[in-house]
Formats: C-alpha cells, structure tokens, sequence
C-alpha cells in the first residue's frame, strides 16, 4: 500500500461507507476442473464528473482500477484476495456503517488468501457460502440474491 496516515485510511472508510460497496461472490467458470472462482472486490462509486478523489485513493492505497459507466457512473475497483484483505484490514478501524460485511469479506479474503479454491474443506466452504450471504445482505441489488440454500448447491455441497 502506498502512504497511509490514519487520517487517510478514515476519509477513505467513509467514502467507502457512503458511496462504495463490498463484494463477494461465486463466479462460473468455463475453464478449470472446479467450474467456479471466488471473486473479492472492493468498489467506490461517484458522479464521473466528479470522480478526481479516486486517484488519490487509488495512489493512497497503491492499487484498483479507475472506470466509467455508461450510465455516467465512475467506479474505483479493488480486486484480488491478498489486496482485499490487506485494505481491508487497514479500513476496518474506521468503517461505521458497513462493518458486519467489512468483517465478513475480510475474512473471506483472509482465508482465500491462504488457501487455493479446490483446497477449501465442505466446511469452509459452507463458511464462505454464509459470508457471501452476509456481505449481500445488506447491499443494494438490483438483481435477485442467491440463498444460502443455492450457494450451497451452487458449491457442491449437500445438506
């Protein structure tokens, strides 16, 4: 991470906490013997017209990638395991709002980090399951949110 004063990482908590959300989610694969990936994300959302801040977060935080939507929406993308755990880390301090899903990812993110996807056990990933349950619960979607019942069928896991 680039230079972090606490100052620093609790302005970034706060945008984050405002306009930004975590995510974690199971992704299908075509490639690959397991045919599904974790994916960990940090994102910040805001006006592009006034989308300036990100690349001082982004130089703050010595990573993600700056894009713009169609719908005039510029987004900040963290990604990766080791990158989510590490901010995370650093950001839980001083997150307010988001606190249970900042817990959750980083957890997810910690335990990813350490351990290869077709290593996970039944049980950690029944644990990832309730974190992707946990961390969707209270972000806005516009789409439908899978249950803990589909991700665990989704997993290969059996009741």
């Amino acid at each position: 991470m680039g230079s972090r004063s606490k100052i620093d990482l609790a302005y970034i908590a706060g945008f984050l906490d405002g306009d930004g959300s975590l995510m974690l989610q199971v992704k299908k694969r075509k490639d690959g013997k397991l045919k599904k990936r974790f994916m960990c994300t940090i994102c910040f959302y805001q006006d592009a017209r006034h989308s300036e801040p990100f690349k001082w977060i982004r130089k703050i935080l010595g990573i993600g990638y700056i894009s713009r939507r169609n719908d005039g929406i510029a987004e900040l993308r963290i990604n990766g395991f080791k990158r989510t755990r590490d901010i995370m880390k650093n950001l839980m301090p001083f997150i307010r709002f988001k606190k249970k899903q900042a817990v959750a990812l980083f957890q997810a993110a910690n335990l990813l980090s350490r351990k290869k996807h077709n290593r996970l056990t039944d049980i950690e990933l029944r644990r990832m399951a309730e974190y992707i349950v946990a961390i969707q619960k209270d972000n806005y979607a516009t789409r439908s949110k899978k249950t803990l019942k589909e991700l665990n069928s989704i997993l290969g896991l059996t009741p």
